[in-house]
Parts: C-alpha cells; sequence; structure tokens
C-alpha cells in the first residue's frame, strides 16, 4: 500500500488550527524558561494590556481611514445581501436572516471576489483553502467586517471547522485561567480532534488534579465576563514588545516571522496570545469547560529543551453536551483495547520493542483467523497471494518515489556498503514482480494480494498500543489492470468490503476524492478514471459523496470511513488508483492489437525489465554506482548513486493502471478496532475462547477431556475446565473470560453421550449430543460470501453425472442385446 500520507491523502483544512502545524521553527537546545514560580495575577498581565491597547487604538485608526463602498455577499442558496466594506459583519448578516441564528455561529467563512481594501498585506494566511476553480475560501472571525464582495457560509459547532474554532477559543480561555491563577508563560495552545490543550512553562513546579478546580472555577468566570475577542495586526517588532516578557514568545517570533513580516494576535479579558485565528465573537458561548487531565511536554518537542506543563480540556456549548462526551469517554475506557488485551491474554508490549506486539496464542488465533478467512476469499475472487521481501536496495525506493517523499518514515541502514530499506508498504515490490516477465493482455487483471510484514519509524511519542506501531501486517493487495477494467475492479473491491465489514457488524461511508491541482498526468485519463470510480459506485447502490480535488496526485481514490459502536470513524480500507507507479518502473503488457508483431520481437524483448526497466544501467555505470556506495558508506547512506528516469512504452504495449486495496488495512489496528467496537465479546466463528466444558465435580473430568478432544479435533477452540471451584464459580470465570459457550458434563451428560449447552450471556441452549454440537457450532460460522456461491454454481458436480452401480451396468448391458434382436425381429 501507499504511505499514509497518500492512502489518508485527505487534505486537513485550516491546518494551523491544529497542533504541530504551520512553519517551522529554529531548534533552540538551550533552557530559555528561567526562574519561574506559581504567582496569582502576574505583574506582565497588566503591563501587556497597556502595550496591546496603544497597538489597538492605531489600527483602530487605520481602520478607520478604509473605504466605505457598497459590498454585495452571496449566500449559499444563492441570495445576495447588502452591505458596506469595513462596517458590515458576519454577524450582522446572520441577523438578518434570522434573530436566533448569531447566537449559534463560531465562525464565517468568505471567498472574495472583489476586495476594497486590506490590512493584512504580508501576512501568510495558512487557514486559506483552495477551493475547485483556484478561489480562495478563508475561516474568517464573524465579529470582523467583510473587505469586500464575497460569498458567504456561517459556519455551528455542528461542522468540523466550527468546531475546531469553538475549541481553539477554548484554549484561550485556558489559558486566561493558567495565566490569572498561576502566572505562568504560555507556549501553545491548539485545538485537537478531542477538545484542545495549553503548554506552559512552570519552572519547577507542575500541575496536578488538585488544580483542576481552580482552573475550572476561572474559565467559568471568564466565560460569565462575557469576554469579546479582538484581532490585532503586529509588526515583528511590535511583537516582540508585546510578549517581551515570555522568552519562549520571543523566541518563537524571532524564529518564525521574517523581517518585515507581520503577524496576528488575539485578545479576549486579560489574555493576549499570538494567534492566526479565528475565534468565536464573545467567551459566553461556551456553556460547559472541563479540565481533562495533566501531562508533560518539551519545548518545541525536543527532550534537551526546557520542561512544560500541559493542560488538556474540553467544551460544549452546553451541559448536556458536555454530559453526553463524558459518558462517552468512560465507555471508550472500558473497551481500551490494551486493557482488554491485557486481561484476555491476547497480547503485550515492551519496551525494548517499542511499537511491535508480542502476540500471545489466543491473540494469534484471532490474527491466524482473520487471514484465513481473507484467504478462503482470495481463493473465489481470483486473488493470487504473492510473498515478497522485507527489505530493499534505496534504488528501488528512489524508482518508486518513496525515498524523497518517505525516507524519514524508513528503517534505513547499509549492506556491504549499499543503501537499503525495510519495507513499509507493498506496492512497489508487487510492481518488480509484475515486471519480472513479459506480460499479455490475456493476463489482466492480475490481483496480487500480500500479507508481507511492513515497518514504518513512527516517533516513540505517537505509538499507542496497537492503533498507531511500527511492525505490523496489512491485507494489501494490488491490482494491475487496463483502464477499461477499473469499473468492474472497483466494484469488485466494494463488494468485498460491504460482505467483510457486514460479518463485523460495521455501517460505513464512502467518498469520491477527485483530481487535485498537483494531479500527475492527462485529463482525458482522469475523466476515464474517475468515470469509472462513480459508475462503480452507483451500481454498487450505497450512498455516496464527492469530495473534489482530495485525490491524490497520482489518481482519484474512493475514500471508506467505518463506524464502531461508540459511532467512532476509522479509515481501514482503500481503494485507489495508481497511474504513477506503473510509469515509474515502466510497466507494461502486449495489447491486442499488436499480437500481428513478428515473433521476432520476441528475442528484443526477452525481459521487460532486462531492457526498458526504471533501472537500466550499464557495467560502466554500475561500477561508478559501486564506488559511489564505497564513498559514502562510512558516513551516510548514499544520495547519488541512482536517478530515476522516464522511459517510453514499446510499440506494441500499453501501460496498466494499478488499484491499491484493503479492507481490513493493518491487521494491528483492525483487531485493536474490532476489540474496541465489540467490547472484547468475540463472535463465536473469529473467538479464541469458543467453547470450555466444565465437568461438575472430579470424577466427571475424564468425560470432560473426551468430548474436549473430539471438539478440538474437530477444529474448534474448546478447553477443559480442571479445576477444583465450585460448578457455580467455573460458570462465572467462564462468563467473564468470555468463553462464547460452556459446556457443563455430568452423570447424565456422560451416560447419554451429551453436553449441557449455555452462552456467556447465560442463555440456556440446551442439551444436545457431541456431534449434534459440531453441527450447532458449524452453524454459528459465518455464511459464505455470494462470490463463493457464483463459484460453486459453475463448478463440476456429481449430480451432474450419476452412478450406476456395478450390477445395474450388468443387467443395462444383458437387456441391450435382448432389445436389438426384438427390434431385428420386427
Amino acid at each position: 500500500m501507499v504511505e499514509p500520507s497518500q492512502d489518508t491523502h485527505k487534505r486537513e483544512e485550516n491546518k494551523r488550527l491544529k497542533a504541530g502545524t504551520g512553519p517551522s521553527i529554529a531548534d533552540d537546545h538551550n533552557k530559555i524558561g528561567g526562574d519561574i514560580k506559581f504567582t496569582k495575577n502576574p505583574d506582565f498581565i497588566q503591563q501587556r494590556k497597556q502595550v496591546f491597547d496603544e497597538l489597538f487604538a492605531v489600527q483602530s485608526k487605520k481602520y478607520e481611514e478604509m473605504p466605505r463602498e457598497a459590498i454585495k455577499i452571496t449566500l449559499p442558496d444563492g441570495k445576495v445581501k447588502e452591505g458596506t466594506s469595513f462596517v458590515t459583519t458576519p454577524l450582522e448578516i446572520a441577523k438578518s436572516i434570522s434573530n436566533s441564528l448569531p447566537d449559534k455561529i463560531c465562525v464565517a467563512k468568505v471567498r472574495y471576489s472583489r476586495r476594497v481594501g486590506t490590512l493584512d498585506d504580508g501576512l501568510i494566511n495558512p487557514d486559506a483553502e483552495k477551493a475547485d476553480q483556484g478561489d480562495i475560501w478563508e475561516l474568517y472571525d464573524s465579529f470582523r467586517p467583510f473587505e469586500g464582495d464575497c460569498d458567504l457560509k456561517l459556519l455551528t459547532f455542528e461542522d468540523p471547522e466550527g468546531k475546531m474554532v469553538f475549541w481553539h477559543s477554548s484554549a484561550h480561555i485556558l489559558g486566561e485561567s493558567m495565566e490569572r491563577e498561576f502566572g505562568v508563560h504560555l507556549c501553545h495552545g491548539p485545538p485537537t480532534d478531542s477538545g484542545f490543550f495549553y503548554d506552559a512553562y512552570t519552572g519547577h513546579d507542575i500541575f496536578n488534579k488538585d488544580n483542576y478546580k481552580t482552573i475550572e472555577d476561572a474559565a467559568k468566570k471568564v466565560v460569565t465576563e462575557k469576554q469579546t475577542f479582538q484581532r490585532i495586526i503586529l509588526t515583528k517588532e511590535e511583537a516582540l514588545k508585546l510578549f517581551e516578557y515570555n522568552p519562549f514568545k520571543v523566541q518563537l517570533i524571532q524564529n518564525k516571522i521574517p523581517e518585515g513580516g507581520k503577524v496576528t494576535a488575539y485578545k479576549n479579558g486579560d489574555l493576549i496570545d499570538l494567534c492566526t485565528g479565528p475565534h468565536i465573537p464573545v467567551t459566553s458561548r461556551v456553556k460547559a469547560f472541563k479540565v481533562m487531565k495533566n501531562a508533560s511536554a518539551y519545548w518545541l518537542g525536543k527532550a534537551t529543551n526546557d520542561s512544560l506543563q500541559r493542560i488538556y480540556g474540553v467544551t460544549f456549548p452546553s451541559k448536556k453536551e458536555l454530559d453526553e462526551h463524558i459518558h462517552f469517554i468512560e465507555e471508550a475506557a472500558k473497551r481500551d483495547h490494551r486493557l482488554i488485551g491485557q486481561h484476555q491474554n491476547l497480547f503485550h508490549f515492551h519496551h525494548l520493542s517499542p511499537g511491535s506486539g508480542f502476540w500471545y496464542p489466543y491473540g494469534a488465533k484471532i490474527y491466524n483467523k482473520l487471514t484465513t478467512f481473507m484467504r478462503d476469499e482470495y481463493r473465489v475472487r481470483g486473488y493470487q497471494e504473492v510473498i515478497s521481501p522485507n527489505m530493499y536496495n534505496l534504488k528501488l525506493w528512489k524508482t518508486s518515489g518513496h525515498y524523497k517523499s518517505y525516507k524519514n518514515n524508513m528503517y534505513l541502514f547499509k549492506v556491504e556498503s549499499q543503501g537499503f530499506g525495510m519495507k513499509p508498504m507493498n506496492c512497489p515490490g508487487h510492481c518488480l514482480m509484475f515486471d519480472s516477465t513479459i506480460r499479455s493482455y490475456r493476463e489482466l487483471p492480475l490481483r496480487m494480494a500480500d500479507f508481507g510484514v511492513l515497518h514504518r519509524n513512527e516517533i516513540s511519542g505517537a505509538l499507542s498500543g496497537f492503533t498507531r506501531v511500527r511492525r505490523f501486517c496489512q491485507d494489501d493487495a494490488h491490482i494491475f489492470c487496463a483502464p477499461e477494467h477499473i469499473m468492474q475492479e472497483v466494484l469488485g473491491c466494494l463488494n468485498f468490503l460491504d460482505y467483510v465489514y457486514g460479518i463485523f457488524g460495521f455501517n460505513f461511508e464512502l467518498e469520491l476524492s477527485t483530481r487535485p491541482e498537483d494531479k500527475l498526468g492527462d485529463d482525458a485519463l482522469w475523466d476515464q478514471a474517475e468515470g469509472a470510480l462513480a459508475e462503480a459506485l452507483n451500481k454498487f447502490g450505497k450512498p455516496w459523496k464527492e469530495n473534489p480535488g482530495d485525490g491524490a496526485f497520482y489518481g482519484p481514490k474512493i475514500d471508506i470511513k467505518v463506524f464502531d459502536a461508540l459511532k467512532r470513524p476509522h479509515q481501514c480500507g482503500t481503494v485507489q488508483l495508481d497511474f504513477q507507479l506503473p510509469i515509474r518502473f515502466n510497466l507494461m503488457y502486449k495489447n491486442d492489437h499488436h499480437e500481428h508483431l513478428d515473433k521476432s520481437m520476441s528475442s528484443d524483448t526477452a525481459s521487460v525489465h532486462s531492457e526498458a526497466s526504471h533501472a537500466s544501467y550499464t557495467s560502466e555505470e554500475s561500477k561508478k554506482s559501486n564506488m559511489r556506495s564505497e564513498l559514502y558508506a562510512k558516513d551516510e547512506l548514499d544520495e547519488e548513486d541512482f536517478t530515476w528516469q522516464e522511459h517510453p512504452l514499446k510499440n506494441g504495449y500499453s501501460r496498466p493502471v494499478i488499484i491499491h486495496r484493503a479492507i481490513l488495512g493493518s491487521l494491528e489496528r483492525f483487531i485493536a478496532i474490532l476489540i474496541e467496537h465489540l467490547g472484547g465479546k468475540w463472535p463465536f466463528w473469529v473467538s479464541p475462547r469458543q467453547a470450555i466444558v466444565v465437568p461438575v465435580s472430579e470424577k466427571f473430568i475424564e468425560y470432560g477431556e473426551r468430548v474436549q478432544i473430539y471438539l478440538h479435533q474437530q477444529g474448534f477452540e474448546v478447553e477443559l475446565d480442571r479445576s477444583n471451584h465450585t460448578l457455580a464459580k467455573k460458570i462465572r470465570s467462564s462468563q467473564l473470560d468470555q468463553w462464547n459457550y460452556i459446556l457443563v458434563v455430568g452423570e447424565k451428560e456422560q451416560k447419554h453421550g451429551t453436553v449441557d449447552i449455555r452462552s456467556r450471556e447465560q442463555q440456556q441452549i440446551g442439551s444436545k449430543r457431541v456431534d449434534e454440537t459440531v453441527e450447532f457450532f458449524k452453524s454459528l460460522i459465518p455464511k459464505r460470501s455470494n462470490q463463493f456461491f457464483d463459484l460453486i454454481s459453475k463448478a463440476w458436480s456429481p449430480n451432474d453425472f450419476p452412478i450406476v452401480h456395478e450390477e445395474e451396468q450388468k443387467q443395462q448391458e444383458q437387456q441391450q442385446p435382448e432389445a436389438k434382436q426384438e427390434i431385428k425381429q420386427e
């Protein structure tokens, strides 16, 4: 599969709203925080406010001098509202629509067609998002006057961007509370996917749970004060003066803002902070505020820098929503795959191999059942499983382009002075396999499946159980096909994932991500590919929506989001078209229009790989490459030993398209999702604990063992409870350990060759003979897919050829002469 940045090529809107984005800051490994102690209402608050007021007064005069002209504001429904530049605000437009609407608006989204004027010259707006036509949508303070004619969208907390702005403003409320109560130096306070946090320098003091109430009470006060947000544009010199008390802000300004550049800051109440915004109009929009946890962090993420204290929080427009969120978190904590995995003895992690799980026998059973399940489906769906190497020469990764864009996420090392890398995905290796021989159009579509082990160099701080690992395995497949095969192959992938997700009870949503602005390839090919994907989605018959511009540069894709029992979205599967890897590897196949070409051409093309591949070297070039490798061996990996060059197609050949396809995705991550989706209550067919035989007393252990052996030999995961506990305790322990069925055996069962069956949910199934129990267990295995039954219907069947027994055949042979004699006589 392709790397995450391409697999999930979902462009994050308004990146600067999120942690860890925006221009980079130069590393500084010196401790700069100095001596500081918790102090309530520190002096710098008033000093900073005085500087801000002076600067804001100057800006206000500039705004007063901006031209007032009639402007037009176009709403999403096409209605046009009249306004005045540098006077009319989005909130006023909202009020003209409905008196109650302004109270719901978190932020506006604006696309200008004509600007009368602006004070933002020199500002780089990292929140800008390019629309399809190349126009620019920007998130915009709802209290900020319009600067010209524009299109307008009004976003609430229900909109993802509106929620991010709401939580971003809440981070400022948190920051103000931390400054007021503890006098900390604020560093960084972004929203996250589940709330927000603020990092602060506290010297040798640290936060703990005893501080939570103090912060929450201060935040409630900020909310009741109904503080408005004010936006100011600062030069670099003004910013340094405003934040001269804070060494972290000073370093950030010095490293991030170029000379002559400008930056924005926002003020609400006593807080003033560097920020690109935008923000909610007033703090009173926040009706429920809660501190969730605290942790340690490092300035700029470097362990050699100052240690910071991080406070996490979450807010909502109503207390009811907060209560629901807390309940959700509590339920999610109960379902945490790390806890359930430990309790059920499925796997564990060790610091000597971070990001790599150790699968115990019970966990390995689940893992293997999933791969067996997929392999069984591969057999009926025309996939061919392959096994490919784990490490490759860097020439491969340079050919594919991954070395340039993905090398920081790879494990690289040297072998005999040559640079090598562990594979983070299978697709380049599969390209080599396709290219290993001359291919014909008759072989297509060629579906390669691979369960090979992959390694990705994730930073240690990002590792989290099995949801983010360094070593993993995917149900990876690559379909090499002709362009005219795309629709049918994609439809087959969609039907495949529908069957698999249905087995586990997952609902899912589909999005078609189309060509981005930086696409490669001509429009005709993209038109054909996008049309084929849309046709496949329509034939699939489930709702889908288009996501314009969100495809990868090398091809459009279908994004699939599955939702677990807590309605959390997860991206496991992908269906991704790729036009570029076939070009990078010069993949080709004989097309049907040129079969009449002279066979002598075959001698020139004994191997597509040897003559026209991506890595075509002369012996002299190879010598030079080896010399360079030796030269660089002492220091670092060779950066110069290979440069990819595009090769033209040969006469009589066509270029295949690759479909990257995964359904489970990472097996480790899918199992983690499955654990939390099911709460550890495994369905029978995939359960590592399908049934346990429980003798009512010690004298029935021998019979119980015979039952256990028989059922185990039939392929079921069955064990025997040999403990001397009471029957009630044995049954209760079996239920807690999530055995699907408990088979009680005693005198009656031993006499009649039966077992008494009950489920882990305490449902009484009743008494069954042991052989009947086998049939009962088989009935619990999911029904095979439609493709399986379609294939069976086409297969040879003994019913087509009735068996004639030897005696019947002799009678027929004896009757045949008599019948012939009768015919002659007649």
